[in-house]
């Protein structure tokens, strides 16, 4: 009997938000097709947007900062001073997608969201999840494609949803810059002659990315050669041994921990690693987000021109410096100091 009672209850709670969101939210007006072909109708007007992930998160926050509710997670000091005064201190919400799912519809209710959205993996579970908490809550749900090379196309999706089409184009002309500026540089190298590229993640560098999957998909778009091939993968991330890496010998490690570049050429088992020897090992920045993976969303074109620099000096012209006040000015609208600049770029800063 207790039982049933809590049963009834809670769909009683559940049933009264549902109500409340439907009650408050704006009259809804448009049938978007999202990336996944599902015709979803949104309000004309959306001023609170919830993002179901951290690519997700990010891509928002690039688009329409002032449309977030919160973050999946809240920003560490450190990244607070990347991003705009306005949502460093918002609320953290936790996610629907991906590792470490920590919200429950309840919660979503209560933040009263006009839309939720989700940016990376288009496949059947998101969209049996996305059908699934649209029907529960009655919150309309995008799903945006976000494949690195989709990127000025999901500006475009999602600023035209959002109203703020003006700035999605500009971003997605910048973003279609960037994609032109990479072709031009690696269509004058050589297959055999770009770079072999290992991805170390992790304090000991024994975490990496398979060939093609999405956590190195910025290294392969750039014209370096993932060396890691041949694994399973959980996640994205698979597990290797020093004896796999002497194996695969590559040229360049892009690392994301300043520590394992501290610490490997002290380590044996590293020195026969031809990046090792000639001291090739290049930590990627990652304030506010990282320049590689973390999260596979919008900053990622900042890691792509960062990575034209380190992969290719001789062929890429301009200053690395001012291309990335440039990004961070455009895309997170920040304007960065000497010393913030120099904290980003030694990748020591997070």
């Amino acid at each position: 009997m207790v039982q049933a009672i809590k049963r009834i209850s809670l769909a009683l709670f559940v049933s009264l938000c549902i109500a409340s969101v439907l009650s408050v939210a704006p009259a809804l007006a448009r049938t978007v097709t999202d990336s996944a072909g599902r015709q979803v109708d949104v309000p004309d007007t959306i001023s609170r947007v919830f993002a179901a992930g951290p690519p997700a998160s990010t891509l928002l926050y690039v688009l329409a900062p002032e449309k977030m509710i919160g973050w999946v997670r809240p920003p560490r000091d450190a990244e607070k001073p990347f991003l705009l005064p306005s949502v460093r201190d918002l609320p953290e919400l936790g996610r629907l997608t991906g590792r470490g799912d920590t919200l429950n519809l309840e919660r979503l209710l209560a933040a009263k969201p006009d839309i939720i959205i989700d940016f990376g993996t288009i496949n059947d579970t998101y969209r049996s999840l996305a059908d699934r908490v649209q029907s529960q809550t009655g919150i309309p749900y995008l799903l945006i494609d976000g494949r690195f090379q989709n990127t000025p196309a999901a500006l475009r999706l999602l600023s035209g949803v959002l109203g703020v089409r003006e700035r999605g184009e500009a971003l997605a002309y910048a973003a279609e810059q960037t994609f032109a500026r990479v072709d031009k540089i690696i269509a004058e190298i050589p297959a055999d002659k770009r770079p072999r590229v290992y991805l170390a993640r992790g304090p000991e560098g024994l975490e990496s990315g398979s060939r093609g999957s999405i956590n190195t998909e910025i290294i392969e778009r750039v014209g370096g050669i993932n060396v890691v091939e041949g694994l399973r993968e959980k996640g994205g991330i698979v597990n290797v041994s020093p004896e796999q890496v002497i194996a695969w010998a590559p040229d360049t490690i892009i690392t994301l921990d300043h520590r394992f570049q501290k610490a490997v050429h002290a380590k044996s088992e590293w020195k026969p690693v031809p990046a090792v020897a000639s001291n090739r090992i290049f930590v990627a920045p990652n304030l506010p987000y990282g320049f590689i993976d973390s999260p596979p969303s919008i900053n990622r074109l900042a890691g792509l021109t960062w990575l034209l620099y380190k992969l290719y000096p001789d062929k890429t012209q301009g200053n690395l410096r001012d291309d990335t006040r440039a990004f961070y000015k455009l895309f997170y609208q920040v304007e960065l100091t000497d010393a913030a600049l120099n904290t980003l770029l030694d990748g020591s800063g997070g």
